[in-house]
């Protein structure tokens, strides 16, 4: 184990120094199935856990300049993948619970030209340049990031509580656009 841990830190150090793609595709390779397994013992589905170690070796990818040795590579690569499954279950989960229901559609939308997805993504693309940058940065943070509500409350360095609520807040002002939009 004391090799493994030598070898990820020499091959994350070569990638932070000279952006040795070799140095990532030799992390990727060592850990795509843990990683794979991990996704798929939280999701339970496997063309979801597919899609999702695709998308936390691309965040990794991206990120992996940020690392920090504070703790070994492995650890910081399952913990970016635990919490990337939950937040895409939360996501998924409240898209159908919070997803536009029919009554307000069928109040906006003509019944014959159904609301599509793509539409809906548009349509959410136009709202968020009416936020402030500090909000989307917020929301980017939580949904496209992937971080905890600790982990932002700690770059802002405000309470979680604190964190919370301005998610809230800039949720409900997004849907509040959104739905006037329509």
């Amino acid at each position: 184990m004391k090799k493994a841990k030598v070898a990820d830190e020499q091959l994350v150090k070569a990638f932070q120094g000279a952006n040795e793609e070799d140095s990532f595709e030799a992390l990727y390779n060592r850990y795509v199935t843990k990683v794979y397994q991990k996704c798929l013992s939280i999701t339970k589905d496997s063309e979801a856990a597919q899609d999702y170690t695709q998308d936390i070796f691309l965040k990794v990818f991206n990120k992996l300049d940020t690392f920090q040795n504070r703790s070994t590579f492995s650890t910081w690569l399952y913990s970016i993948s635990h919490h990337y499954c939950l937040d895409q279950l939360r996501l998924t989960k409240r898209l159908n619970m919070e997803s536009l229901s029919d009554e307000i559609i069928s109040g906006v939308a003509e019944p014959e030209a159904p609301v599509s997805v793509e539409n809906q993504l548009q349509v959410l693309e136009r709202v968020m340049n009416d936020l402030s940058p500090d909000e989307v940065k917020l929301l980017r943070m939580k949904h496209e990031e992937g971080l905890s509500v600790k982990e932002i409350s700690s770059y802002y360095n405000i309470s979680e509580s604190a964190v919370k609520m301005r998610l809230k807040r800039t949720r409900d002002k997004l849907q509040e656009l959104y739905l006037s939009h329509y």
